[in-house]
């Protein structure tokens, strides 16, 4: 069984999620059901049928949820130290290029939202950076061809 990495704070959210689905979400829809065949035939029933569609949303969902956390290897950030680019790290990097520059977390598949500066442990620019320190250069492959990107600063925050 393979571990999923995640940080303490994407666990949390998972766990969240998790707590959500089975005690609103699942009773939720389990009472549409419940009134939706109130309402007679169910074969031309759309009611129902969307209720059902959506129970079976959330069962995947939970099962999903509640595989992720069994095989969770949660990794405290702020335990961690030291100069080399590893999960969890948050790093500020320079493009080369255009000068612009860009901070992230390296995170866990699920965690990642560019937007917010998390990025996945498996995207092309972490894959890249993880085992590098700063001052070093990253060449990452992009649609829009070879990006470099200078390490400024890693930080475990």
């Amino acid at each position: 069984m393979e571990k999923v990495p995640m940080t303490a704070g994407g666990y949390q959210t998972l766990d969240e999620e998790l707590k959500r689905l089975k005690t609103i979400e699942r009773p939720a829809v389990i009472a549409a059901i419940s009134e939706a065949r109130q309402h007679g035939d169910l074969s031309e029933n759309a009611e129902y049928h969307a209720a059902k569609e959506r129970q079976g949303w959330i069962e995947g969902r939970i099962a999903e949820i509640e595989d992720k956390i069994a095989r969770a290897q949660v990794i405290d950030v702020s335990k961690l130290s030291g100069t080399q680019v590893k999960f969890g790290a948050t790093v500020s990097v320079v493009d080369e290029d255009t000068e612009e520059e860009a901070r992230y977390q390296i995170v866990g598949d699920h965690e990642a939202d560019v937007k917010e500066g998390r990025i996945s442990l498996s995207s092309p620019l972490s894959r890249a950076m993880i085992g590098k320190e700063v001052g070093e250069v990253v060449e990452v492959n992009t649609p829009g061809g070879v990006k470099a990107y200078e390490i400024l600063k890693v930080e475990w925050v």
